[in-house]
């Protein structure tokens, strides 16, 4: 007690230092990495903490790591712990066995938290705690973020082929599919990459950063600033590489690498996802050159200016300079300032954008004819393809690395070139508008009239967002029938068909709004493999976007319940059917989205909510499909704004579509019945304990538990007493000071009910008590939610009590045996009977010997008792009892009273009462009456026989000397026995028998003397062998012992026989009989006669019986008693 009394004195002056040196902010600051962080299965996560404020900042401070899931919010589920490597669960030992979850200390003040690959079970609420090694608390020694774990559903391919081998300077086309379904907001960046042989990493050529920013690699910036190298983004998720003239530093692997990027709560973004295509092997053939300078030459010819429509048109290209040999140009044709087509230094052709289309159709060539000789034919021409055309060439120098440096360009004069139209009768006709809803099929038809030969068509396209752009290739059927599709749709389901000899039709299908645009059906009529003549027709055709003609409603019948009912909600899709993904979200409060499920096209589900609490419903309709989502026994958990996301998959790409409307579910507390009845006012005084009772009177759910507040109403304030929660867990309230916590106390007993003690109540604890019971109730999922609190009153009131103290005054006298338990009483007459009064008790002693009273024993006001110091009383105080049967009496109790006992006794009682401060106050004093108490040993009644008589023997008889005891005082008296001889007045002392049964012979006649003990109260002494100067009077004296609890054995009694005179004669002389001996002779004789008389009555009695069985009963009128008297002769002997 002594120890735990300092310990808390200890910890109290702690904290009130601890209170002064820091009266500010909090001195302990955790902090972690904010949340929620959102991450995909399978990728690490890392998460960061940092503590400051401690006393000590090089010493690594013990850092702890929780969870908890979202399946079981209340329960914490210990990981990993910087201190103890046992701190961890069984569920997570392995994982932390194997290094896969990790904690690092980066400094001593921090750590970095790190699973390697994350799985669906590792979201949740993380919680950093660390371990206070200081003395006292000040701060936050713990923080928390969230993790959310989603599904992986960013998808990167690339449909080109594996290997791919060019001359250098060629052109280089690829494309790379990259979407992400992912609900949460994130963005998309996109790479293209090279791997070059022999090199450890690999290289970007060109990206797409997060924000839509172009950025080109290391290395290739000057061919991206020249136009060389593009990105470009085809519709949603495709993403187009350009490469004009590749080098010899480009061989190596190349792909195509995609990454999802999430803005976490700090606003910076993190990289949650990344993925790579599969890689290309791209070859480079290499042609040497040798450089050179001087001035250039261009000159241009045609073969013919002026042509018909249909013929060929064929324009040569002149170039001369110096050396011409070992240098390298690049010539280009151009109509006014349109590019028809290019030949790069390395002898690679490229063709402008308006006519790549004819190029793939093969109605444009170029190639390099000679040493100075470029020539370009287009077959068959248009009239709209007439104007100035002129060559331009520029000299290409060629570097070290194998790059080339473009010069300065020089341009030819110009070549007018007219073209008329022929007299075909050739007309084509197409519908002029067309429109197709995203992921539908778009089909063209072109009608041709007037045929006179083959025929061929192409199928073009450009887009309507700039009045620049020009028409592309997108499919083509020859006069021969073959099909051919350009590079852009080759993964494309597209088709052109010839169903009758009249009709040409184009069919694509899962069309984006991408393909929107204007669509040119370009039909050519054929002579002997030559085009004799071209017509065209266009078709303006619009796709819908899916969110145009796909609408996502959500409703509810019952969006507003109570804890425990069940809530369907329903997600309406209307428009055609197409393959959907649909993800349901929860956003609870202010926090972000949560994603629920999401339900694939395919039928698979992926969980990321409570599964046990959530049920799907799939109903098709005609136009409609409904998707409901069902909440089976809703709780608080589940309340919030619900959403439904729909994506679409077109050409396995999904898109999604704008999410629903919100809809706000409201899960609402029951209506409590909660009844409560409680103390009635009261009266009482200080001092005294109060107990207010508040019982539920209602009747209670299986469930139910209860939050019970204790509040105390006064004038002056109003303040939270204590408070227990549903689990019984006591607090005070912050206006209690900590001396007053010590008198309060809560229960909670069978019923409910609910108890507030107050001990030793104050004037300051009265006033307006009120009972606020909250009743806690579980929902289906098992967390706690309260109803409305109800409340009762009750009115105390503390009085200070009148003093009136007295004790009992009369004088006591008492008697006692020594062994006895004697009981001394000290009584009140008045003043005790308010509970708050408290009583001292002392005991004084005065001995026999002395007048001074001494304290005896005291029993303090606060329970204690204690023994004042006092060598003499020890014994005495060893066997005292004091005890209080009843509110006004005090008892003190002797055990085992001794003889030294004896003596005054007396109490004296003293009133305390404690005041509103807490400090003890004496409130009266009184002594009672004396006690005289007397402790006797035994008292005397010790009675030997004082019977005399006369003895006159010979010299050869004995005498017998009796001692018999008729009455002792005490039940365990022990006797010592002394038998004299008196001569004269001599008194000689013959023999004794000691009380311990020892023998002394102080006669001296030895064996003459024979003692006897036949009983307990007879003794006796045989004497043989006297001579006449024996002669004498002869008794005993008996000393009767008693034990003494204080003294040992003392003598409490001395008595003396009567006397017995012996006169010893010489042998034969004796005189006469003594009268001793004659009259025992006599007694003798009377006693053998009675016996005869009677031994004979019984005899005739017996023969008597025996005749009257035997006669048969003829007597059978007699009794056994003699009519007559017998007649009993007895002879002279007898």
């Amino acid at each position: 007690m002594k120890c735990s009394l300092q310990s808390c004195l200890r910890a109290n002056f702690l904290f009130c230092l601890g209170l002064l040196l820091h009266c500010g902010e909090a001195r302990v600051h955790t902090e972690i990495q904010a949340g929620p962080l959102y991450r995909v299965v399978g990728s690490p996560l890392s998460i960061s903490c940092n503590v400051s404020g401690f006393a000590s900042v090089s010493t690594p401070k013990v850092i702890e790591f929780r969870i908890k899931k979202p399946a079981k919010p209340t329960f914490e589920i210990n990981i990993l712990s910087s201190g103890d490597p046992t701190f961890g669960y069984a569920v997570y030992s392995q994982r932390v066995k194997s290094k896969e979850i990790t904690l690092t200390h980066v400094t001593p003040n921090s750590v970095l938290f790190e699973i390697k690959s994350l799985e669906k079970g590792d979201e949740g609420e993380y919680d950093c705690t660390v371990v206070n090694s200081e003395y006292i608390y000040d701060g936050t020694y713990s923080a928390k973020t969230t993790v959310k774990v989603i599904d992986n559903s960013l998808s990167v391919s690339s449909p080109a082929s594996t290997s791919l081998s060019y001359n250098e300077g060629d052109a280089l086309t690829s494309t790379c599919q990259a979407s992400s379904n992912t609900v949460q907001h994130t963005h998309l960046s996109l790479a293209w990459l090279l791997h070059r042989d022999g090199e450890d990493n690999a290289q970007p050529i060109i990206s797409l950063n997060r924000d839509f920013t172009l950025s080109p690699g290391p290395g290739f910036e000057g061919r991206y600033q020249a136009g060389l190298i593009r990105l470009d983004k085809m519709g949603e998720a495709a993403y187009k590489l350009n490469m004009a003239q590749v080098e010899l530093s480009d061989q190596g692997r190349i792909y195509c690498q995609a990454q999802e990027w999430i803005q976490e709560p700090d606003r910076s973004w993190y990289s949650i996802a990344q993925k790579d295509a599969e890689e290309m092997t791209l070859n480079v053939k290499a042609r040497e050159v040798v450089p050179d300078t001087s001035s250039l030459v261009v000159r241009i010819s045609a073969q013919s200016e002026t042509l018909q429509e249909g013929q060929e048109l064929s324009l040569s290209c002149n170039v001369d300079t110096q050396n011409l040999g070992e240098r390298f140009f690049s010539v280009a044709w151009l109509r006014g300032s349109v590019e028809l087509a290019r030949i790069g230094p390395t002898g690679i052709l490229s063709l402008g954008p308006e006519y790549s289309g004819r190029g793939d159709g093969g109605e444009l060539r170029a190639a390099r004819i000679g040493d100075r000789e470029y020539r370009l034919m287009l077959q068959p021409v248009r009239t709209d393809d007439q104007g100035e055309y002129k060559c331009r060439a520029w000299l290409q120098d060629r570097g070290q690395g194998g790059a080339f440096t473009q010069g300065a360009v020089q341009d030819s004069s110009s070549q007018l070139i007219s073209i008329s139209a022929t007299e075909s009768g050739l007309s084509v006709e197409m519908q002029n508008t067309s429109a197709v809803n995203e992921g539908g099929q778009l089909k063209l038809t072109c009608r041709v009239q007037s045929v006179k030969g083959q025929l061929s068509v192409t199928w073009q396209r450009k887009p309507t967002s700039t009045s620049t752009a020009v028409f592309s290739n997108v499919i083509s059927l020859s006069q021969e029938g073959v099909m051919d599709t350009a590079g852009e749709f080759m993964s494309r389901k597209v088709q052109a068909t010839r169903p009758t000899p009249d009709t040409f039709t184009f069919q694509l299908d899962e069309v984006t709004p991408s393909d929107s645009g204007v669509y040119q059906c370009a039909v050519s009529e054929w002579k002997i493999n030559s085009k004799t003549s071209s017509q065209s027709q266009t078709a303006t055709v619009t796709v819908a976007p899916s969110d145009s003609f796909i609408k996502v409603y959500l409703i509810s019948r019952n969006s507003i319940v109570t804890v425990g009912q069940n809530v369907e909600l329903m997600c309406r899709v209307k428009g055609p059917r197409v393959p959907i993904t649909v993800t349901w979200s929860l956003q609870r409060d202010d926090s972000t989205l949560d994603n629920i499920l999401t339900l694939y096209s395919d039928g698979a589900i992926s969980w990321s909510g409570n599964q046990h609490s959530y049920q799907l419903k799939v109903e098709n309709k005609k136009n409609e499909v409904i998707h409901f989502l069902l909440i089976n026994g809703a709780s608080h958990r589940e309340a919030g704004s619900y959403q439904c996301m729909v994506s679409v998959y077109l050409e396995n790409v999904p898109k999604k579509l704008p999410p629903s409307n919100q809809l706000a579910v409201s899960v609402q507390n029951p209506e409590g019945n909660l009844v409560l009845t409680t103390t009635p006012a009261m009266t009482t005084s200080i001092n005294t304990d109060i107990e207010i009772k508040c019982s539920v009177t209602s009747e209670p759910s299986a469930s139910s538990r209860y939050a019970v507040t204790w509040l105390l109403r006064q004038k002056a304030e109003n303040k939270t007493i204590a408070s227990s929660d549903r689990d019984a867990l006591v607090t005070f309230g912050p206006q209690v000071l900590l001396s007053h916590r010590q008198r309060i106390s809560m229960k909670r007993t069978k019923g409910p009910s609910f108890e507030l003690n107050i001990r030793q109540a104050q004037i300051s604890d009265s006033g307006l008590y009120e009972c606020e019971v909250v009743e806690c109730l579980q929902d289906p999922h098992g967390d706690w939610y309260q109803l409305e609190p109800v409340s009762k009153t009750t009115e105390v009131t503390v009085n200070e009590p009148a003093n009136d103290l007295s004790l009992d005054k009369k004088e006591q006298l008492l008697t006692a045996k020594e062994g006895e338990e004697v009981e001394l009483k000290c009584h009140i007459i008045s003043g005790a009977s308010s509970p708050s009064f408290f009583y001292k008790v002392t005991w004084f002693y005065t001995g026999h010997d002395t007048s001074a009273p001494k304290d005896l024993v005291e029993l303090d006001h606060t329970g204690l008792l204690s023994y004042p110091r006092n060598q003499e009383l020890r014994d005495l105080q060893g066997r005292l009892r004091l005890y209080r049967p009843a509110q006004k009496s005090f008892y003190l109790g002797i055990q085992r009273a001794h003889e030294d006992d004896s003596g005054t006794y007396q109490c004296q009682v003293e009133q305390y009462q404690l005041d509103h401060e807490g400090r003890w106050q004496q409130k009266a004093s009184d002594r009672a009456g004396p006690i005289a108490l007397t402790v006797n040993v035994a008292e005397n009644n010790l009675s030997i026989g004082k019977g005399e008589e006369k003895l006159n023997i010979s010299r050869i008889q004995n005498i017998t000397i009796p001692c018999q005891i008729i009455n002792q005082s005490s039940s365990e008296s022990e006797f010592q026995v002394t038998w004299f001889w008196q001569r004269d007045t001599d008194q000689i002392p013959i023999f004794t028998a000691y009380r311990n049964s020892t023998l002394q012979d102080r006669f001296g006649k030895g064996n003459e003397q024979r003692f006897h003990h036949p009983l307990p109260n007879l003794f006796s002494l045989t004497v043989s062998k006297l001579s006449t100067e024996h002669s004498g009077l002869y008794y005993c004296e008996v000393e009767e012992w008693l034990p003494s609890l204080s003294r040992g054995w003392r003598k409490v009694a001395v008595e003396k026989s009567g006397y017995t005179t012996v006169n010893v004669y010489p042998e034969g002389n004796v005189k006469a009989v003594s009268e001793p001996e004659c009259k025992a002779d006599i007694w003798m004789g009377i006693f053998i006669v009675a016996v005869i008389c009677a031994l004979l009555v019984i005899f005739l009695l017996v023969v008597k019986i025996c005749r009257g069985k035997v006669s048969g009963g003829k007597q059978s009128g007699q009794t056994l008693w003699a009519e007559q008297p017998l007649n009993i002769k007895t002879s002279e002997d007898n």
